[in-house]
């Protein structure tokens, strides 16, 4: 009888990988502002165009202004915006000074920013005013009314004790808030050899980014990432699309950069080859058809579900779409009449926020009998293993259980959580997903053993919903889960059962839960349901598995 061999399997040495540069973002900045100095680098389309150059010259000032505010190393600065030139060189700029970028969603409720700010511990807030609906100086100012009546840089909060410095892009409400000029206009006086001396001190070992991710607690965690694993990903993603230097990479994406998968994928990858961010605030369908005709877009960065939504635009059939070049030949702009394509990206492929996107991948154009379908291989310098989920003995080859990771990407550790709480004795970082590997080293991807949600590429914790469905009036068990989807991947359900003699309207719950959760939280569907129809655990517990189903067979 053959024994099949331990379930682990390594990629090759991290210094055998090609086509990496330096190993901190200033490093990556100055690397790719040598080389492609005059390119465009990114651009607002009607608005503001920028070249490598003039993106190294605006982190620098942001850098300068920073550093006038007090920011040193490993100092926090929270980065609130949409996807604009300013989040670029607010990043860049921090790292530039030395100090910790901390990425805060724009979806976030005014409860979630609370928690953002608390965990974060930032001392400078760089935020936008308007984003769709949202006031963030409005949202700020309730939070903390001491922002009303305080001059800039003078603020004393006890519920922020950290934060010192606020400035907006946008209208300026005053008080402690300040303008974006007059917040920039600080760093005036500060010498750039200075901002030129503490990007010099930066190593690839420091903290360069806290990036938020709902994990199996009903609170987002704070996940910091060093320089090196961030900039391995930059670098890595050019390469695993297989951009040169000598193509036209022009990359639309109205994906947030404050999600780690946008910011390699879309950030790194364009700018890791001199290409150019054609930046969208928000996502509009029908506008960004548009701007991927006129602005002769080769690389689109959209999830599933934004692809529907952009076939089903109204002027999606008459528009030109022919620049697109590197757009994989299973999304709907492979069947547009006037697009060409037979090229596939790197979406075989496994990763987490905690190890800042991909440890497992094939590159652009895998052929479909190499990667059968997997997740891809181990890259460079990444090890991983396939557990049982109790003992934590590690299986066989083609035995399911739960995927661990290690390797240069993975993260330093969740903000307030010693590290020997997170991962196991041998360094692996348990991922709570499972799967199994094949003979070849393959990874194949089986689910989440958690219940996080994933849909339309982010994260949801029903705990965290299930927090807020508690408070509704009527209601008596309140449990989310995610529904398989055909282009989300996953919808949010609330199951609710209701309390005696009450009646709970479902799109008033949805109103409630609007005003408390980001928009992607707030659950599609609000099914009804009898307590008996509730399948318990032998310790009381729902089964989210059992519940799942009936979710999915009551929508059909």
């Amino acid at each position: 009888m053959t024994t099949r061999s331990p379930a682990i399997a390594a990629g090759p040495p991290l210094a055998d990988e090609p086509g990496l540069g330096p190993l901190t973002l200033p490093g990556f900045l100055r690397e790719v502002t040598a080389r492609y100095g005059d390119r465009e680098a990114l651009r607002v389309p009607g608005g503001v165009s920028w070249t490598y150059r003039e993106l190294h010259d605006r982190a620098v000032e942001v850098a300068r202004a920073l550093r006038a505010a007090g920011v040193g190393k490993d100092s926090r600065v929270g980065v609130l915006m949409t996807n604009r030139p300013e989040w670029l060189a607010a990043v860049f700029g921090t790292s530039l000074a030395g100090g910790v970028a901390v990425a805060l969603s724009t979806f976030s409720t005014p409860a979630e920013l609370d928690h953002l700010l608390r965990v974060s511990g930032v001392s400078v807030l760089l935020f936008e005013r308007h984003v769709a609906r949202a006031d963030f100086a409005a949202v700020l100012t309730e939070l903390e009314p001491a922002l009303a009546g305080t001059d800039p840089g003078e603020l004393r909060s006890t519920a922020y004790p950290f934060l010192r410095h606020l400035a907006v892009v946008g209208e300026t409400p005053g008080g402690a808030i300040e303008s974006w000029d007059a917040f920039l206009a600080r760093g005036a006086r500060e010498p750039a050899e200075l901002v030129e001396a503490a990007a010099d001190s930066v190593r690839p070992s420091d903290t360069a980014v806290l990036f938020f991710s709902s994990g199996t607690t009903s609170k987002p965690k704070g996940i910091r990432s060093a320089h090196r694993g961030v900039a391995v990903q930059m670098w890595r993603f050019g390469q695993m699309f297989g951009f040169t230097p000598d193509d036209t990479v022009r990359c639309w994406t109205a994906n947030g950069f404050f999600w780690s998968g946008n910011f390699g994928q879309a950030l790194g990858a364009t700018l890791a080859v001199g290409g150019t961010l054609v930046l969208q605030r928000l996502f509009d369908a029908a506008e960004a058809v548009a701007l991927i005709e006129s602005e002769r877009v080769t690389f689109p960065v959209a999830w599933p579900h934004q692809w529907a939504q952009l076939a089903g635009a109204p002027n999606w059939a008459e528009t030109d779409l022919s620049s697109l070049t590197f757009v994989d030949k299973h999304t709907p702009a492979a069947a547009h009449p006037t697009v060409t394509t037979e090229w596939t990206e790197c979406g075989h492929a496994y990763g987490n926020t905690e190890t800042f996107t991909i440890t497992t991948c094939y590159p652009a154009c895998t052929p479909d009998e190499v990667h059968a379908g997997s997740s891809g291989v181990p890259l460079p310098g990444v090890t991983v293993k396939i557990t049982d989920p109790l003992s934590g003995a590690v299986l066989a080859r083609g035995e399911s259980g739960e995927i661990c990771v290690k390797g240069p990407t993975l993260m330093l550790g969740y903000v307030g959580t010693p590290l020997d709480e997170t991962l196991d004795a041998d360094g692996y970082f348990h991922t709570g997903d499972g799967g199994y590997l094949d003979d070849v080293d393959r990874l194949y991807w089986e689910g989440r053993l958690t219940d996080i949600i994933k849909t339309g590429g982010a994260n949801v914790s029903p705990l965290e919903v299930d927090e807020e469905l508690a408070r509704f009036p009527g209601v008596k068990v309140g449990r989310t889960v995610g529904v398989p989807h055909e282009t989300l991947g996953e919808v949010v359900v609330a199951c609710v059962v209701p309390q005696p003699g009450a009646s709970v309207d479902g799109d008033a719950l949805r109103g409630f839960l609007r005003e408390r959760l980001a928009s992607y939280k707030v659950p599609r569907h609000v099914l009804l349901f009898a307590e008996q129809e509730f399948t318990l655990t032998g310790s009381a517990k729902i089964k989210s598995s059992d519940l799942r189903e009936l979710a999915a067979k009551r929508l059909g």
